[in-house]
């Protein structure tokens, strides 16, 4: 027998959330609405209207070719925005001074005068602003986290991701800086980078060094990113869009007691002690997050619980990207946060976020 709850929720009214792009990433969203309690998707806008079209067609919404039209001619509660990342600040903006609560697609912003930009324009408005990161919906994320937090690991010493698969961007807008703000750094790293505040807090210093660029890219197609979190302990990056690693674990995180790995397929804790290695997760299933995310999102606008990336993670993320980009072009560590948490250089961080320029050194 369901509980009261349960039925509370199946029968309650779902939200009524716009999507603003319907590009790539905007599929995974309609797979997640598809299949989700707390929203209902009601309209979707793209400059290209016929892949609104396809989208308004499968989902039975209204489709638009502008997101101004979309915000006269629909009542929203929420939006989802998946454009470009150049585009991110002006449209959620726009959106938020609607009376509309925001879940805004990684990266954030492409520099950090528009994110806050945007935190500033949510808080006026009085609306919710979140930053899209899914891989802190991942099950077995959730449950490493809990295990970290139950001791078992003893004190943290390392954090090793890995996001490293070789894709062809040359025909993609993720290779075009106007567009995206920079290369793998910036796309990808926006994961890795909220997947240490997530386990960590904030980064003390980062030092970002570029692989050679064998994809004839405007932007860095591979980059190694070292730091340290303000609690001392060190954290490896390796991004890729050209190399492709055989590994399955994209996440580790090691302590005096014990490890962890969260994979594509498969997840567990290795007891030092004990040498035993304990299955705890099935690994990474986009849908899942994608749906938790949108889900999480609802409720917290309900009032019914925090989100679990606030509209400051997203904040925080960009302006570790905007350091690491520095670091690529002085190629020095620079400092993100609590300074005096780290040995290394003492600087103000840069605000900005720009591709550094070609460069044919390897890693060091």
């Amino acid at each position: 027998m369901r509980s009261s709850n349960s039925l509370n929720k199946n029968s309650r009214k779902k939200l009524r959330f716009g999507l603003v792009g319907a590009g790539a990433i905007a599929q995974s969203y309609i797979e997640a609405f598809e299949s989700c309690s707390e929203a209902h998707l009601v309209a979707v806008a793209d400059p290209r209207f016929d892949a609104a079209q396809r989208i308004g067609e499968r989902m039975r919404c209204r489709s638009y070719d502008c997101v101004e039209r979309m915000l006269a001619d629909c009542k929203l509660e929420a939006a989802v925005v998946c454009t470009p990342p150049a585009t991110h600040a002006d449209i959620c903006v726009t959106v938020m001074q609607r009376g509309i609560h925001v879940l805004c697609e990684k990266p954030f912003s492409t520099d950090v005068l528009g994110a806050r930009r945007m935190l500033g324009a949510a808080e006026q408005a009085g609306v919710k602003l979140t930053m899209a990161s899914k891989f802190r919906y991942v099950e077995d994320v959730i449950r490493a986290r809990s295990i970290i937090a139950s001791g078992l690991l003893g004190e943290l010493i390392l954090f090793r991701n890995v996001f490293a698969t070789c894709v062809n961007m040359s025909s993609r807008w993720n290779s075009r800086p106007a567009i995206s703000g920079g290369g793998v750094l910036i796309d990808n790293g926006a994961h890795s980078v909220d997947l240490i505040h997530y386990f960590l807090g904030p980064l003390a210093v980062v030092h970002a060094r570029e692989g050679k660029r064998t994809q004839g890219l405007q932007v860095e197609d591979t980059v190694f990113l070292v730091g340290r979190s303000v609690n001392g302990v060190v954290c490896n990056i390796e991004l890729s869009w050209s190399i492709t690693r055989q590994d399955d674990t994209f996440l580790e995180i090691s302590g005096a007691l014990g490890s962890i790995s969260v994979g594509w397929k498969r997840s567990g804790r290795l007891d030092y002690a004990h040498r035993q290695w304990m299955p705890f997760g099935n690994g990474y299933h986009k849908i899942q997050a994608f749906r938790d995310q949108i889900e999480n999102f609802c409720r917290a606008i309900r009032g019914e619980e925090p989100l679990l990336i606030t509209a400051h993670d997203g904040l925080a993320s960009v302006e570790v990207i905007a350091s690491a980009y520095r670091s690529l072009r002085e190629n020095r560590p620079i400092p993100v946060s609590n300074p005096s948490a780290s040995s290394f250089d003492s600087e103000e961080p840069s605000s900005s976020i720009a591709p550094a320029p070609a460069r044919r050194e390897t890693l060091q």
